[in-house]
């Protein structure tokens, strides 16, 4: 028998809007759930540390795709009894297996006509560049003059709008008129040349009604002192993050002045649980980094909420989201348990269930 093998260069790409198509055709086919074109000279106000150029110079065309967040992923945090489900299948399952795959197939299918593709996704741990946007010294060093350090990011959510798929929300938030701030992003980079789509211009998605900030449960925006950018002709604004707060706020901790016998965190002696976790002490990650406890209290599930009130989005859902008062939890009381909870101590035989 004969071996089989892909085929290499058996699709004519040559004029840029049929191959936008069957780009466009091929992300979707792979399991993208929107996707969208950026001329790379939408990118030229970009920071050097996040000049998509400083990877690929040659680079004509960004291709966007979203990938949605089930709204079933949140369901056990906003209920309060099933938190892995958002940061395994929700974050981390999305960002390190589903959507890896599908920019690797794309980036393979658009190399299979002879032209350069580089798969991107969420992971950035080796980037040169920190949460706010500066270069950490003694970390790396340019390899050429004029080039920017190892490793360049490129920004996920000014990319998705470049690339036409949504707005950034006040939040800072991506929004897609498909399923609002229930968005994970990945990038493909080409030499490839495609005609770009519009940037967004469909109806107002952030109206700033202030929801993800009022819930937001580590208090971590800044509304007084927001960014403001100018994206590929675009005036765009968002309210600040304390990223730092932020960062303990998502585990679930809050700081205190004094060192707890039993903090939260192990790297944090003076952290404690906030009334937004259950936990006594933080959950292990998942998939390297899911230990999202506070379960996007305030930027997405707030936000979603409001969003599906107003009836802006297309993934629209029979129920609404919220159908009991959001929980909090009291670290000054005992714990009361169901009746059914089943302690190891208690010695109580429970036979094998399926």
């Amino acid at each position: 028998m004969a071996i089989y093998s892909r085929n290499f260069n058996d699709v004519d790409l040559s004029d840029p809007v049929k191959a936008a198509d069957y780009v466009k055709r091929k992300a979707m086919e792979f399991g993208a759930d929107a996707v969208g074109i950026g001329s790379i000279d939408r990118w030229n106000t970009a920071p050097l540390q996040m000049d998509p150029k400083q990877i690929m110079p040659e680079c004509k065309s960004i291709i966007g795709m979203l990938f949605r967040v089930e709204r079933g992923s949140l369901r056990g945090l906003e209920e309060g009894t099933y938190f892995s489900n958002y940061s395994s299948m929700g974050y981390g399952g999305i960002t390190y297996l589903y959507m890896p795959m599908t920019v690797i197939n794309l980036s393979k299918t658009i190399e299979d006509q002879g032209y350069e593709a580089i798969p991107m996704g969420h992971q950035s741990d080796w980037r040169g560049i920190d949460a706010d946007g500066f270069t950490p010294r003694n970390y790396s060093r340019p390899v050429r003059p004029g080039q920017a350090t190892p490793d360049i990011m490129i920004q996920l959510r000014i990319a998705a709008f470049l690339c036409g798929l949504g707005e950034i929300g006040f939040s800072k938030m991506f929004l897609s008129p498909q399923f609002g701030p229930r968005n994970r992003i990945g990038i493909v980079l080409t030499d490839l040349e495609l005609e770009p789509d519009p940037i967004y211009d469909g109806p107002k998605l952030c109206n700033r009604c202030g929801e993800c900030i009022r819930n937001c449960p580590g208090q971590c925006f800044d509304v007084n002192n927001t960014i403001k950018v100018n994206l590929a002709g675009h005036e765009v604004e968002w309210a600040n993050i304390d990223t730092a707060k932020c960062d303990i706020t998502f585990r679930g901790a809050v700081l205190t002045d004094e060192p707890q016998d039993k903090p939260y965190m192990q790297e944090r002696p003076n952290s404690k649980p906030g009334s937004w976790s259950p936990f006594y002490r933080k959950p292990r990650n998942l998939y390297n980094t899911g230990q999202a406890v506070c379960g996007a209290r305030g930027c997405t599930r707030a936000c979603m909420i409001s969003l599906e009130k107003r009836g802006v989005l297309e993934n629209s859902f029979k129920e609404k989201f919220r159908r009991r008062p959001p929980w909090t939890v009291d670290w000054n009381t005992p714990p009361v348990y169901s009746k059914g909870t089943l302690f190891r101590d208690q010695q109580t035989k429970v036979s094998d269930v399926d």
